[in-house]
């Protein structure tokens, strides 16, 4: 659990500001849960260029209650949490100073946005808040007040720990976690864990992640991890400590985060999808008779691919596919060994390219048509699909045939603007699986729209 913050002060000398008002965003990693909003009595005036900056005045503060009031309720609050502020250290110190004047000490682990925004969103121009959420696309109202920066650094946080690849904040906040000797039994984790669509992070005792995995219902499949009774889940069982997720709304997004997700973290239970997950590709070559072959073979590096798959019948039953969507012959592919004419010829559903009735170069136009039309190869284009909220999208950028992220929005003009979508992008490799992954899922699957530039 995180507590964002923002705190405004009177301005003065160091260590001697007051807070004139203070909001704190209770927040699961997913949505606020709990806030705490209220201008505070600083008991002492306010510098002008505050006023002017702020438009807090002393006038506005008489009938606010001072911090001793509302002491209690801000230590219930972040009960349990990490800290997290534009610029930590200066929220912190402020709050620290307050509690220490009441004779109490303040202590909690805290992340700074300012500085995972320079490791996780390099060569911004700026990172004061108003500047980086502008040049993010996140929408910010009542700027240099509590609650309007407090609410654009949740954004702004969510949009971080989705570009934390390598899971960086999900590991620190479970060790918090760990110290606090937090250690709920399998019951109390399925019980907190959401019926949605995500990813899921198992940690064992020491905080490292074991297990990540993709569900369109994580409650449901976290809990057959935990019932199941094959090797893995018993392993998964011994040594589960924590189960953190993530949202995504979107289940292709889910499976290309675990993708590369588990590359990246290698987790000693995700053997298996540490390398590449398909085995099987589908090639085109041209026969001796000069017509196109489309074929499934064992995946080769070497050679160029138009599409892969898991399993060896996975990319049978796709060739029969598209062989009779495309009015192909199932003897050039290599699904029909005759002598004679193919099946499809036989029920008129092949033109006899099989027997040479048919040119290759006619032939050959329906193979490119089928190329063209399954291939994102130097294409630009944005998938739009489901987000995370009712009110969000998401959107996976392909530039010249080249995965580059994906990101959430609420607002259009953030896809509609090339820059700032790039802006807002949470860069992922590109690779076989990932261009497989999308592919397959197109083919599959409906999405919200798809936009080409």
């Amino acid at each position: 659990m995180y507590c964002i913050l923002d705190i405004e002060t009177t301005g003065g000398q160091y260590n001697e500001e007051g807070i004139t008002e203070i909001a704190i965003y209770k927040f699961d990693g997913h949505e606020v849960v709990d806030q705490l909003i209220s201008l505070v009595n600083p008991e002492k005036p306010i510098q002008p260029f505050v006023v002017k900056l702020t438009g807090i005045n002393n006038a506005m503060l008489r009938s606010a209650p001072k911090f001793y009031e509302i002491a209690k309720r801000i230590i219930e609050i972040t009960e349990g949490c990490v800290l997290v502020a534009h610029n930590a250290s200066f929220d912190y110190r402020i709050l620290q100073t307050e509690f220490r004047r009441l004779g109490f000490d303040f202590k909690k682990p805290t992340l700074c946005t300012v500085e995972l925004s320079k490791r996780l969103i390099p060569d911004q121009a700026s990172y004061s808040l108003g500047k980086l959420v502008r040049a993010l696309g996140i929408p910010m109202a009542d700027r240099h007040r509590a609650s309007g920066d407090a609410l654009a650094t949740v954004k702004l946080f969510k949009m971080l720990m989705a570009k934390d690849v390598e899971k960086e904040i999900l590991k620190s906040f479970v060790k918090t976690e760990i110290k606090s000797g937090m250690s709920p039994k399998l019951l109390d984790i399925v019980e907190n864990l959401p019926s949605k669509t995500g990813i899921y992070y198992i940690h064992n005792e020491k905080g490292n992640l074991i297990y990540i995995g993709k569900s369109k219902n994580i409650k449901k499949r976290v809990n057959q991890h935990f019932t199941g009774s094959n090797s893995k889940s018993k392993k998964i069982q011994r040594d589960v400590y924590a189960v953190n997720v993530e949202e995504t709304g979107s289940e292709l997004i889910a499976l290309l985060k675990e993708s590369e997700e588990i590359k990246i973290n290698k987790p000693i239970y995700n053997v298996a999808q540490r390398k590449s997950i398909f085995q099987y590709a589908l090639y085109m070559q041209k026969d001796d008779a000069g017509y196109l072959a489309l074929s499934i073979e064992k995946a080769d590096g070497r050679k160029k691919e138009i599409t892969s798959f898991t399993t060896l019948q996975e990319g049978k039953n796709y060739l029969f596919k598209i062989t009779e969507k495309y009015n192909l012959c199932q003897k050039i592919n290599g699904l029909y060994e005759t002598k004679n004419g193919c099946f499809q010829y036989k029920i008129k559903e092949c033109n006899g390219a099989c027997l040479g009735e048919e040119s290759p170069e006619i032939y050959n136009e329906r193979v490119q048509e089928f190329i063209t039309e399954n291939s994102f190869e130097n294409n630009n284009m944005v998938i739009i699909d489901k987000g995370r909220t009712f009110d969000e999208r998401s959107a996976i950028l392909i530039e010249n045939g080249v995965y580059k992220g994906y990101c959430f929005y609420e607002l259009n003009y953030q896809v509609n603007n090339i820059e700032i979508l790039k802006n807002i992008i949470i860069p992922m490799q590109h690779n076989r699986d990932t261009k497989t992954i999308i592919q397959t899922y197109l083919r599959k699957n409906r999405v919200h729209k798809v936009i080409t530039f």
